[in-house]
């Protein structure tokens, strides 16, 4: 008995005819169906965000509208032009590489109408939220698009991103994916701009457990299942999102088609099917960004991003002044919000102390986590390493001036040597 010869031999079903089952595992796709336990969804951001940013509406109550698939052709740094795919905010327009940042109160409903626009299939997975299978979006044993309104409701405050999860490898790489960030329920409560605590605006509050780590004030304590809403979270004043890619320029030149490494079928439609190769085996990157911004030099180099990019609030849920190369002021507290999109690995240094609060979305020694995690230091210097997909929140909070750079180096997965070295401004006056 061997692998090539088993005692055993499972028998395989065909997936011919059957199109409309919830799951399926080939292209393309032929039903649309309704949401399983559909609920009246409570989310109260794309309200917010058709009240405070301009040209934006709400056509669905209280649901937010993305649209697969776009193109978009991005001029690099050093002219070259490059194919990437994209999400749309129906709600605002906004079509961005990454995706607009998604933000959702702790606890509400929400709802996601998505429908696939070019070649099809198309998902959203919503990178660590913890939906029931159909809404789960992940591609060959979740449902492939059509049309659908996804529906979660979140239980941990943190960091997560979504993404197509149909034909990932390419789609990931291309760029069809965003950021999604969890926020303490009453983080839309406050929607009157003239009022402390706007929902627009900062300081803002995120999950954490600081009790060994007294110097960020502000950090509330207390029972998860009690009535405080800020219970196990602290304040900070500046926000940075460091959402970390890379490119291989020659994918895009020869893989435009969003099909383009889809199977073949064979003459069992799900048993017999033949991937396609072509140059996706060899990955080798050769233009790098952080958050859309690139770093401008080629492989081999040492360089800075620009300095004082703000997202704007048609890309961020409304919120205005998230950061991406940082601003701040000294004794203020900074939470850095890190994600590697990168097919290689990365490791980011920091000029200052940080203290690392949350990984993967999870605020660490927060309940029910609080048994076998706690917040913990990372000295000023120290490489802090991560592989794709991982996330990490981290705080800053400074009593003297800084003029420095966080450095991001990205990393060969095959060969170890490193790619370039990217900086990104860090400023405290």
């Amino acid at each position: 008995m061997s692998v090539a010869n088993p005692a055993y031999h499972i028998l395989r079903k065909s997936v011919v005819g059957e199109e409309g089952e919830w799951c399926k595992m080939f292209d393309p796709p032929t039903a649309s169906p309704v949401t399983p336990e559909i609920l009246t969804p409570t989310n109260p951001v794309p309200a917010f965000v058709a009240a405070h940013v301009p040209g934006a509406t709400m056509s669905i109550l209280n649901t937010l509208q993305l649209d697969l698939l776009n193109g978009l052709s991005i001029t690099m740094w050093d002219g070259k032009k490059v194919n990437f795919f994209a999400f749309q905010d129906l709600n605002t327009g906004q079509i961005s590489f990454p995706a607009p940042t998604i933000r959702v109160p702790r606890g509400v409903v929400f709802h996601c109408f998505t429908a696939g626009k070019g070649p099809p299939p198309h998902t959203i997975h919503w990178h660590g939220i913890e939906p029931t299978p159909m809404n789960d979006g992940v591609g060959h044993c979740s449902m492939e698009l059509g049309q659908y309104t996804y529906q979660w409701q979140p239980n941990y405050i943190g960091s997560y991103f979504f993404h197509c999860h149909r034909n990932t490898m390419q789609h990931f790489e291309f760029g069809l994916y965003g950021f999604l960030i969890i926020e303490p329920p009453d983080a839309y409560a406050q929607q009157n701009p003239l009022l402390p605590n706007y929902a627009g605006g900062y300081p803002r509050r995120t999950a954490a457990n600081l009790t060994n780590f007294p110097q960020f004030p502000g950090f509330v304590g207390g029972d998860l299942a009690g009535a405080d809403p800020q219970a196990m979270t602290v304040p900070y004043d500046t926000e940075a999102l460091w959402v970390i890619d890379d490119r291989d320029s020659i994918w895009s030149d020869k893989m435009k088609n969003a099909r383009a490494t889809f199977p073949t079928h064979g003459n069992q439609p799900g048993i017999n099917d033949q991937f396609l190769k072509g140059d996706f085996h060899d990955f080798n990157a050769d233009y790098f960004f952080v958050t859309g911004v690139p770093f401008p030099a080629p492989v081999g180099g040492t360089v800075a991003c620009a300095s004082n990019v703000v997202v704007p609030p048609a890309l961020n849920s409304g919120v205005t002044g998230m950061q991406v190369s940082i601003n701040a002021q000294v004794n203020k507290t900074i939470l850095v919000r890190c994600l590697c999109a990168a097919y290689v690995s990365i490791r980011v240094t920091f000029p200052v102390d940080v203290v690392i609060i949350a990984f993967d979305g999870r605020a660490l020694g927060v309940p029910p986590f609080g048994d076998y995690s706690s917040a913990f230091l990372v000295k000023a210097g120290t490489p802090f390493a991560l592989s794709t997909a991982r996330r990490f929140d981290a705080l800053i909070r400074s009593a003297t001036p800084v003029n420095g750079f966080a450095n991001v180096e990205f990393i060969n997965n095959r060969g170890g040597q490193t790619l370039l070295n990217g900086r990104i401004p860090i400023v405290i006056t």
